[in-house]
This record gives structure tokens, sequence and C-alpha cells, in this order.
């Protein structure tokens, strides 16, 4: 699975960041997780707001600092 987290840096962003990897910890297994900080990417998904999630090429939410369990909720494809 591999998560993007998109931003360009701000303390929102790397929080989602932490928390996107605390939930890959409780997850378990492999999954690669990647900060997208280039304006043109993150553009790319069409996101207007960040912190944005990416999932495998879809962007779960954008503009919302989300929680471990949330993002965990998110990667075992639950409804949040």
């Amino acid at each position: 699975m591999k998560i993007e987290i998109l931003g360009t840096g701000c303390a929102k962003c790397q929080s989602l960041e932490a928390n996107a990897k605390e939930a890959v910890a409780k997850l378990g297994g492999f999954h690669q997780i990647e900060k997208v900080e280039d304006v043109v990417k993150i553009m790319k998904y069409q996101v207007m707001s960040t912190p944005g999630l990416v999932v495998d090429g879809e962007v779960k939410s954008s503009g919302k600092l989300l929680s471990p369990d949330e993002i965990l909720a998110i990667l075992k494809g639950e409804e949040l």
C-alpha cells in the first residue's frame, strides 16, 4: 500500500505524517509512506487545501488533520 501525505511542510502536514506512521505501525505489514511537498504534484490530485492523505493514488482526505485511528480506519477500508 502506498500512502502519500500532501503538504508543503506546515505543522498540520507534519502531524498528519506522524499520525500516518503511527497508524501503519498499528496495521502492520509493509506500507510505503511518502511526503509530497511539490505544489504541482499536489495540484494533480486536485487538492485545494492541505494536509492531504492519498492511499494508492486515491485522495481519502484533504484539509483535515486525521488522528491515527481515523487513518487506520481508512487503511482498513472502513468509513469514517
